[in-house]
């Protein structure tokens, strides 16, 4: 996986010469760690999709069920990665590997599902925003602040 963050330093160095912005080495860690973050989201996205395609279209599971099972599919993807990937966990032991997903699934939970429906109901009942359109600008506040909860308390390194 050395080859995205190879491709991802080219391109933010091209873009930051683009903009004549220096870039320190931390400043570019941080963004290839942001990106790496959202390929992890995608692929929780598709999992936790396909998990409800299946569970509903296939076996004829009730949607809440079958968003419940992909929630908790996408929530287990994300620590593997998170934790072996994007943050490099530490974590060896298994008391140190359940807090940490505990305290991960709690952030995703929390901006995932509660701040995303809070923010759902802002957008289309007070600002008037299309229910198609509304998730997509809630990301633009979910994902940077999931971001920073996992970086920052959930796989926080000691």
């Amino acid at each position: 996986m050395k080859w995205i963050e190879n491709i991802c330093r080219i391109i933010f160095a091209f873009v930051f010469r683009l903009l004549r912005r220096e870039l320190t080495e931390e400043q570019m860690n941080g963004l290839i760690q942001f990106v790496k973050f959202g390929l992890v989201g995608l692929s929780n996205t598709l999992l936790s999709t396909v998990t409800y395609m299946i569970c509903v279209g296939l076996f004829g599971c009730h949607r809440q069920l079958g968003n419940f099972l992909g929630f908790v599919v996408g929530t287990c993807n994300s620590f593997y990665w998170n934790n072996k990937y994007v943050f490099e966990g530490e974590r060896k032991c298994v008391k140190e590997l359940l807090y940490a997903f505990v305290k991960m699934t709690v952030s995703y939970a929390a901006t995932g599902l509660v701040l995303a429906a809070i923010l759902l109901e802002l957008w289309v009942q007070v600002l008037h925003i299309p229910e198609i359109i509304a998730p997509v600008i809630s990301l633009l506040i979910t994902i940077p602040l999931n971001f920073i909860l996992n970086k920052l308390w959930a796989f926080k390194k000691k």
